[in-house]
């Protein structure tokens, strides 16, 4: 064994978000006890955009969150957390300045492919190489993982983690690792909440471009109208699986990610001391529950047993509602945060 056993006292609990479970947990590491939904909100996670000129295995992509890793960056810009960023272009260099950083008693951040971590199960083992995971500590050829998505620490082999590491595809993984270097356990969150607060709704409310932001749900319902025609039964249940697939698995989804803000907002109301913002939370849990419901409705007719009344035009009809209501949500919380 090269390396002497290590185990970093680390407090995994298990979270809804692969990147905002890591925060929270690597924050309460440091000393700063910061919830997921705090995280989330401070980071500004919440976005939507449908982009029919950017294709996952031939499918236009919709993601219902910003960029893989902003979540972190504008999470540590608002708070003042200090993060060593690190990528590679060869594992065992990958691997060393890992077992470098954990012998310095640091627990660590890293990217995965979904696909390549045997622990998890095969049905949710898929081509996404987007995954946040911490390790914090070794035994023998294995490494203790703190997941934040299952519900207790697990542990993985070294070429397995390795092969994890470095999964081809997009995003290239590129053995990317990080961990705090600044944690300030005096951080100001009421001011960092309004500032991921502020920023949320702005972006979901003043994005101009139409694929963007609250309006780019109405822009896919356009587009979800004509799937059967433009492509024939067979591609159009492949996108609509493949939709839901981006809205419910990948990264927590539409309905996930309302949830998680609304359960900001609640937060929020009492850190900020404004009430109104339970009621925003509860109307966004709302809308959340329609995200769920238009989902499972979708699923249904993907596997060919929907009630006669679910169709594509159904399915537009009910997207395009929740569109107008995340319209008007987003522009009365903009109004709203600007008071604060």
């Amino acid at each position: 064994m090269s390396q002497r056993d290590l185990v970093i006292p680390f407090d995994h609990q298990q979270s809804a978000h692969c990147e905002t479970g890591v925060i929270s947990n690597l924050m309460r590491f440091h000393g700063l006890p910061v919830s997921e939904p705090m995280a989330f909100g401070i980071g500004s996670g919440l976005f939507y955009s449908h982009m029919p000129f950017l294709k996952l295995n031939g499918i236009p992509v919709t993601s219902y969150r910003i960029l893989p890793g902003h979540i972190f960056k504008r999470f540590a810009r608002n708070v003042g957390v200090g993060i060593k960023r690190m990528k590679f272009r060869e594992p065992l260099a990958a691997m060393a300045e890992m077992d470098r950083v954990l012998d310095q008693g640091l627990p660590v951040g890293m990217l995965t492919s979904v696909f390549y971590l045997p622990y998890l199960p095969k049905a949710f083992r898929f081509h996404f190489n987007a995954h946040n995971i911490v390790v914090f500590g070794r035994e023998g050829d294995e490494y203790l993982v703190s997941d934040p998505v299952m519900d207790g620490t697990t542990r993985i082999h070294r070429s397995a983690l390795m092969r994890a590491r470095f999964a081809k595809g997009m995003p290239n993984t590129s053995g990317r690792m990080y961990f705090p270097t600044r944690v300030p356990t005096d951080a100001d969150l009421r001011a960092a909440a309004l500032k991921g607060l502020r920023r949320t709704a702005r972006d979901m409310s003043t994005t101009p471009l139409p694929m963007f932001g609250s309006k780019g749900i109405g822009y896919l319902a356009g587009k979800l109208r004509h799937y059967e025609r433009k492509m024939g039964e067979k591609e159009a249940r492949l996108a609509l699986g493949n939709l839901i697939r981006m809205q419910e698995e990948i990264g927590t989804g539409g309905a996930g990610f309302r949830f998680i803000f609304a359960a900001f907002l609640m937060e929020a109301a009492k850190l900020l001391q404004a009430p109104v913002l339970r009621e925003k939370a509860l109307e966004m849990s709302r809308i959340g529950d329609q995200w769920r419901d238009f989902a499972y409705e979708a699923g249904r007719l993907c596997k060919g047993r929907a009630a006669t009344h679910i169709t594509y035009d159904h399915l537009a009809d009910k997207l395009s509602a929740i569109g107008r209501q995340e319209t008007a949500f987003f522009k009365q919380l903009h109004q709203l945060a600007r008071q604060l």
